[in-house]
């Protein structure tokens, strides 16, 4: 599979109708972004059953503002509808696989149970 152009209009559709979804901010004119472009782009063909989608930081400035995007790139990781990752700074391949790996195999619910007790013990 390839990579997907994301826009403020295709954004949360693609984050929650899919189970896992994977988002690159990227600019033509960053350097970092078309270094890191291939090695997202090998990652899309060899995990065809994940969402990989890009947001044109330039042509997607209110996107980019609305996700707190400071730096470019920026990649961040959906599961389930719930942003597990964000990460500014482009990841080698080893790094991104170890990335895909950790969101497969998260359990978003029970993580966010345990949060959501953590958050109770806390304030009680």
């Amino acid at each position: 599979m390839t990579t997907r152009d994301l826009t403020a209009a295709t954004f949360e559709t693609t984050v929650t109708e899919h189970e896992m979804v994977l988002v690159d901010f990227w600019a033509a004119w960053c350097g970092p972004c078309r270094q890191f472009a291939p090695v997202y782009d090998a990652a899309a063909t060899a995990h065809p059953d994940i969402v990989f989608g890009k947001v044109d930081t330039e042509a997607e400035q209110q996107l980019a503002a609305a996700a707190n995007i400071s730096s470019i790139p920026t990649l961040m990781a959906f599961k389930d509808g719930v942003l597990v990752f964000s990460q500014p700074g482009a990841l080698p391949a080893a790094a991104l696989e170890e990335l895909i790996a950790g969101v497969r195999a998260l359990d978003v619910q029970a993580a966010l149970r345990e949060a959501g007790a953590d958050t109770a013990a806390a304030t009680a």
